[in-house]
């Protein structure tokens, strides 16, 4: 059955002039439960690191989300835009995220927190990726409430159209990437980080398992307006992503040829 996306008001509610946005609401949700997963696993990382640290790491993981986001989507998608006008950069509540950029903040702010730690930046890293899917899950549902970042049309009986674009029934693409970055790669995340794993070995998986729902879901959705589709009929967010893949498989070979383990029991 064919579902007619009339929308919801973007604006949860206003006070004054300050206005609380759902897409903020989901960013909120997603630092918070990555907060307390990141509580519930903090015995499993085989060092002492307190609740404060977790909160640390978490502040400077949410710093990198939001400027390598936005640094990252001005330089993959808004790269004329920066040229002509180099303080849009600054101008974020106009729009204008990248998961990729945003990946990048948080390898930085990682890092960060290692260093200051005198931890290796892979036992950061491999503590983290499982419950990074938790922002992305709830990043997409955003996306899907403020009917942005649709998908291309469709005949399936599920399609939905969004009538501030245009009357064709259109994969609700927000919500497969939902399911694919958000439950399944949570799911996976969770599961094989349960056993000791080499050193790296999470993160590798995140690599592979998130590049690969984006290569696969990027198929339903429809292209940036202003990119469309480039080489070989790839989307910008296909060809971020690609490199994802073969580093996350190149990384698991060498984890697993290293055979060094993080969690100690």
């Amino acid at each position: 059955m064919i579902w007619v996306f009339s929308g919801i008001d973007p604006v949860i509610v206003s006070i004054g002039p300050v206005h609380i946005h759902w897409y903020g609401l989901m960013y909120l949700i997603g630092f918070i439960g990555a907060w307390a997963l990141a509580q519930h696993r903090r015995a499993r990382l085989g060092v002492h690191i307190t609740r404060d640290d977790i909160s640390d790491l978490i502040f400077y993981s949410a710093l990198g989300v939001v400027i390598g986001g936005r640094i990252g989507y001005m330089l993959f998608y808004g790269w004329q835009s920066l040229l002509e006008d180099p303080l849009s950069l600054f101008r974020i509540w106009e729009g204008g995220m990248s998961f990729h950029g945003g990946c990048l903040g948080v390898f930085v702010g990682g890092w960060w927190f290692a260093r200051k730690h005198q931890l290796t930046w892979f036992t950061i890293m491999d503590f983290v990726a499982p419950f990074v899917p938790i922002g992305l899950g709830a990043g997409r549902l955003g996306n899907f409430i403020n009917g942005e970042l649709w998908g291309r049309v469709t005949d399936g009986s599920w399609g939905v159209i969004f009538p501030h674009v245009d009357r064709f029934p259109r994969h609700p693409s927000q919500l497969y990437e939902f399911f694919f970055e958000g439950v399944v790669l949570l799911t996976v995340l969770m599961l094989f980080s349960r056993k000791k794993r080499p050193v790296g070995a999470v993160s590798a998986l995140f690599l592979i398992g998130y590049g690969s729902a984006r290569l696969f879901v990027e198929i339903f959705r429809e292209p940036d307006a202003h990119l469309g589709l480039l080489h070989f009929g790839l989307s910008m967010g296909q060809y971020l992503s690609l490199p994802m893949v073969i580093f996350g498989v190149i990384l698991m070979g060498w984890s697993y040829c290293r055979k060094e383990h993080y969690v100690k029991d």
